[in-house]
């Protein structure tokens, strides 16, 4: 397998020679690594949920490197043909899964930032008033 580096046609005095299962390796560290420093650095809701995701994408690189790297370390004979199966599998799984969770994430945060929002404006109100939308049909009944 060719080198990164010489592939992109980098190959020059102080040129890292990177193969791709190491270049993948790396870029999924450091996916998870900026999805990390995101999610502890900032106090929006949804940019830490997107953090979340994208920590996740990174460390499914990983693990999808970690798959090419075992078929890559295969014998001689040539019973390291592909990606292994088991993690190939993980990383579909993790996808699911990471798709399941933001929706549910995403109405979490829905509902956390709306009971936020009833409950500033309820101060306001009078005592006779629970918050609810329908307000106007309990009026109407008592009439």
């Amino acid at each position: 397998m060719m080198p990164l580096s010489v592939a992109l046609g980098m190959a020059g005095v102080g040129a890292i020679n990177l193969s791709q299962v190491q270049w993948y390796l790396l870029l999924g560290t450091a996916i998870a690594v900026i999805g990390m420093v995101r999610m502890l650095l900032t106090r929006d809701l949804v940019a830490r949920l997107i953090a979340l995701n994208v920590t996740g994408i990174g460390s499914l690189m990983l693990i999808l490197a970690l798959a090419a790297r075992t078929a890559e370390s295969g014998d001689a004979a040539g019973a390291g043909d592909g990606t292994d199966p088991v993690l190939s599998a993980l990383v579909i799984t993790g996808l699911v899964i990471t798709v399941a969770f933001t929706g549910l994430g995403a109405v979490l945060i829905r509902r956390i930032e709306g009971a936020q929002d009833v409950e500033g404006p309820a101060d306001t109100k009078d005592a006779g008033d629970s918050g609810h939308s329908n307000g106007s049909k309990d009026a109407e009944a008592e009439e």
